[in-house]
Order: structure tokens, then sequence, then C-alpha cells
């Protein structure tokens, strides 16, 4: 039945986020912010932020809510690699966390496509921050891959992984879902999303991906890998991203 379904929604900051507040988000189980966008509704459940979030952009009443930091989301992401083959920002991070935690269904993106360029004074839906995703940093060199790694590790869990984006252009490699169908047929285009990518999936290209990163070892318990005294290779990250992007052909996206 529809309402058995365990539908998350994950929502970032990007400047279409504002959409949300329009959305029917009934049929959603838990609604889980990253930083700032627990400005975007009320109703929100999670809230995702890491050690350095300032005081000030934190939501200054949570009671009823659960907040989720540091000590939550590296263990989490412990259990899928680590933060060094997730991807160091908290679109993947966050989601990590509630693939873990929530044990999702469906695990539904806004506000994450990672895109920048717009409104060179409004990277986010608050005004001009920091576009995160884009730092130089050996972790992010292909969001695609790290998404792809993502959507498999999902599938792995029976979860299928979906965008809100009405943007032409997105970093995240998953199907597209209209908000018009989030009050229903959740359970239709989660059978159809199950069936599509285990259909295309290349399991063989999958377990390449993770003997490669079991075999290059770079794995930071604590989740710092920046203060670590393992230096990371890039060259190496970018072999394991390349052999990600293997796992799903052009039909299962």
């Amino acid at each position: 039945m529809e309402d058995n379904l365990n539908a998350v929604l994950i929502l970032g900051s990007a400047p279409d986020a504002v959409r949300v507040r329009e959305f029917d988000l009934s049929r959603c189980s838990s609604i889980v912010v990253l930083n700032n966008a627990w400005q975007l509704r009320d109703d929100w459940t999670h809230i995702v932020y890491p050690e350095d979030f300032v005081e000030a952009r934190r939501p200054a009443e949570v009671s009823g809510k659960t907040v989720v930091e540091y000590d939550q989301f590296v263990p989490a992401n412990n259990q899928f690699g680590g933060i060094i083959y997730a991807g160091g920002t908290m679109a993947f991070t966050g989601a990590y966390w509630a693939l873990a935690a929530l044990r999702p269904d469906l695990l539904i993106f806004l506000g994450c496509d990672m895109v920048y360029d717009g409104d060179p004074t409004a990277s986010h839906f608050y005004g001009q921050g920091e576009p995160d995703p884009l730092r130089d940093d050996p972790t992010l060199q292909s969001l695609e891959a790290k998404s792809e790694r993502l959507r498999w590790m999902a599938l792995g869990q029976n979860c299928v992984c979906l965008n809100l984006s009405n943007k032409s252009d997105s970093r995240l490699t998953f199907d597209r879902l209209d908000a018009d169908l989030l009050g229903s047929a959740l359970n239709r285009r989660r059978s159809e999303g199950l069936k599509r990518l285990n259909t295309h999936a290349n399991s063989d290209a999958a377990n390449r991906a993770m003997a490669a990163e079991k075999q290059a070892n770079c794995f930071v318990e604590s989740g710092d890998y920046w203060n670590s005294q393992q230096k990371l290779d890039p060259k190496m990250l970018a072999q394991i991203d390349l052999l990600w992007m293997q796992v799903f052909d052009s039909s299962a996206t």
C-alpha cells in the first residue's frame, strides 16, 4: 500500500529549492534538511549539518525534531565505505546517513543539483553561499560518479533515488520525479525504478569499483580526511570514479 512506503526527502539549498514550499509532502515519512534548508518549511523532521555550520544559521527551535551532527553521520557513512569514497559534501553525506538510519524505499532529492552557473549573486536560495562541492577536493572530482555510487548503494537496500529538480542540468544522475506525483504513484515509481535499475545495473563493474576502493584503502574513521596523515591520491580516486560510472548504462538514467 502507498501508505506503507518509506519515502525520504533530502532538501538542499539550491535556488530552486524554494519550490518545496508549494509541495504536498504528506507521503514523505521524513524530510531531511541540509544546513540552511530548514528555513524553507516548518515540517522538516531531521537536520544534518557539519561541526563548522555557524551557530547563527542553526534553527533556534528543534523541539520534536532530530539534529544529526558529525558523531552520527560519520559512522553512518563509514557503513558504506567512508566519506572519502562517498564524496565529502553534504548532499552525499546526508544521503548516506539517511540510507543507514532511515532505511528508505525512496530517497528523493531537491535543491541538490550542485550546478552553479545561474545568478552569480545568489548561489543558494538565501543568497550567496559557498559552492561547497566545487572546492578543490580529491573526493569531489566527479560528482556524477559519487551519484552513481550512491545509487548503487541505495539499490542494494531496494531503495530508488529520484530527483525532484526541474532544471535541465544536474550533477545527480538519478531519474527525475515530477512534483505532481509526490502525492500519488510513488509505489509505482519505485517498482519501475527497481526493475529498470536491476535490469541495467552492471554488478561486475560495481564489484570492480568496490574492490578498487578496498585496495586503495582510503579510509579515515573519524571522517576528517583533510587532517589525516594519510595523503589521498587524486589519480587513484579518479580511476575509482571511472569504475563507478560504468555501473549503470544510459538506459538507466
